[in-house]
């Protein structure tokens, strides 16, 4: 399957941003060895990608609430097939199927964002001012703007250079070795940071999952992915880890904006808890300073008075407004 259409897309994103940015007079040359009209494309190709998919972000806001509120059920389900993987598995997908959530919706905005990343790969890549003229005004551009992406620079590193670039590469950039070397290394760094920042903020947000599925997915957001990024970072262009690092820091912001304004519910671990025949408790109670739960107790009712008996021999007694009136002679 042909990927031309991804590269047409960005292409035109990034020439659209481009052109804004040098109409309102953006400096196109080299301002502290940066061509900022070129970064802030990338940048705002990043907004771009997030305005379009904001309604996946807000279904997977949904998703993940609709998980949290299943964690009793889910927990309950454990306790109950204890040692039989097989049938908690069945049993939890019927839960999922049942009440309609999807553990795997937390990762799909990450997937949509795979074709942009590796456009933006592709695209990045090919600026080499060597290329012929049919080579530069492949996917839309002219040759003047491949020509000014070609030399375009983030303090004096191209955008289209990289950590492992070849010495012949570097050369056809006209870049120094050292100045890509430390600028895309400092780069892969913030990207490792931000990328593990993004999903400790949602774990620590909402807590870890008790479905052993939803938090293996948890375990390698937070921990897998920065890690392999220190080896494949080397490969991806300056202009790609800005992109990167770009979508993190609107990430960390969209989250925090979504976990302030709509507060994940209460969880197992927290103010409600499963008993043992899987039906949800009765929400706890918060107070004191440190916001402790306290089970709710069933209220207790008084004992009745207890009304003494007769004493032996006593004549009884009746009330005195069920007697009739003495008449006076």
């Amino acid at each position: 399957m042909s990927l031309d259409w991804i590269y047409y897309a960005i292409s035109w994103i990034l020439l659209a941003w481009h052109s804004a940015w040098d109409a309102i007079g953006v400096p196109v040359g080299e301002v502290i060895g940066t061509n900022w009209a070129w970064i802030l494309a990338i940048v705002f190709l990043v907004v771009t990608v997030r305005v379009i998919l904001f309604p996946v972000f807000v279904k997977q806001i949904k998703s993940q609430r609709a998980m949290q509120a299943l964690q009793p059920q889910v927990k309950a389900l454990q306790e109950k097939h204890k040692g039989d993987r097989e049938t908690l598995q069945k049993e939890m997908m019927e839960l999922y199927r049942k009440e309609k959530a999807n553990p795997l919706m937390g990762c799909l905005p990450m997937f949509l964002q795979i074709p942009v990343f590796l456009g933006l790969f592709h695209v990045l890549r090919r600026l080499n001012p060597d290329k012929s003229e049919a080579g530069k005004t492949l996917y839309g551009w002219t040759v003047g703007q491949f020509d000014s992406a070609s030399h375009a620079t983030l303090f004096t590193a191209p955008i289209a250079g990289k950590f492992g670039s070849t010495a012949e590469e570097l050369a056809n950039l006209n870049a120094n070795g050292t100045t890509v070397k430390v600028i895309a290394g400092v780069l892969v760094l913030i990207m490792m940071l931000t990328t593990y920042l993004t999903s400790r903020q949602m774990i620590l947000k909402t807590g870890w999952a008790e479905d052993p599925q939803q938090k293996m997915i948890q375990r390698l957001m937070l921990y897998g992915i920065p890690a392999s990024l220190l080896i494949s970072g080397a490969i991806f262009p300056i202009g790609v880890i800005i992109y990167w690092v770009t979508n993190n820091l609107v990430t960390l912001g969209q989250q925090q904006w979504v976990l302030r304004k709509f507060p994940p519910p209460p969880t197992a671990g927290g103010a409600t808890k499963s008993t043992s025949a899987g039906k949800p408790a009765q929400p706890a109670k918060t107070g004191g300073l440190f916001n402790r739960s306290k089970p709710v107790e069933a209220p207790v009712k008084p004992a009745a008075p207890k009304v003494a008996g007769p004493k032996p021999g006593a004549k009884p007694t009746t009330a005195k407004k069920n007697r009739p009136a003495k008449r006076r002679g």
